[in-house]
């Protein structure tokens, strides 16, 4: 995502890492321009520092690609206090970053908010992971509202949802179940990243008369 935006050469690229800092230094050195800022978002002082900073980056757009986690256990497993922990994680984090966000936008009468779910939310969801899917829906709903409250401001708020991808999210599955889920795609194969990461970048600088969808990027499972 980082390196599809930094590519162009049209944009200061500010994005954050935990603890990824090979990676994150390779890229600034890559591309002059970009900056990388370590938060951890399980840390509330680390979150603070990063949202202390977000005046001085003069933001035209955000991009909400985080997450800490996704845990695999079926809903009448789940701890009650496992599901405010993920919340917590995973949610809260957005939706501080997003409401900053939108004070500097408002400030600016322009912005671009763009949000990465999860086809999930459109498709059939897997088994255990209600919490990640639950998670993702609130994000959804929340979305929309950014669009309806903040439209008359020239701020845009728009969703890309991907089925699976092959990252390190899914690295504690074996070959034979990728495969599996791959085969279930009418493509047969697995979202890339690259596809991703092209359809951000184009919500990015597409017409503000886009605003408030969920672009489904899953090979046209709803179409088959």
């Amino acid at each position: 995502m980082t390196r599809r935006f930094a590519a162009t050469g049209d944009y200061r690229v500010c994005f954050t890492f935990n603890n990824s800092v090979e990676e994150a230094r390779r890229i600034e050195k890559e591309f002059p321009g970009t900056e990388a800022i370590a938060c951890d978002f399980t840390d509330p002082n680390s979150l603070d520092h990063l949202l202390s900073r977000m005046g001085e980056m003069n933001l035209d757009i955000l991009v909400n690609n985080a997450l800490t986690g996704m845990k695999t256990k079926h809903f009448h497993q789940s701890d009650p206090d496992g599901f405010l922990s993920s919340f917590a994680e995973n949610v809260m984090p957005t939706l501080r970053i997003t409401q900053q966000a939108i004070k500097e936008f408002r400030k600016k009468k322009s912005g671009r908010i763009i949000t990465v779910l999860t086809s999930y939310l459109a498709n059939r969801p897997p088994l255990g992971l209600s919490e990640y899917v639950a998670n993702k829906a609130y994000l959804l709903s929340l979305s929309r509202s950014w669009a309806e409250e903040n439209m008359r401001h020239n701020i845009t708020s728009n969703c890309v949802s991907p089925s699976m991808m092959k990252t390190s999210l899914i690295s504690h599955l074996d070959d034979r179940q990728v495969e599996e889920i791959a085969n279930g795609n009418p493509l047969k194969r697995l979202v890339t990243t690259e596809e991703v990461s092209d359809a951000v970048f184009f919500l990015a600088s597409a017409s503000r008369h886009i605003n408030g969808v969920n672009f489904l990027i899953n090979g046209g499972v709803d179409v088959v």
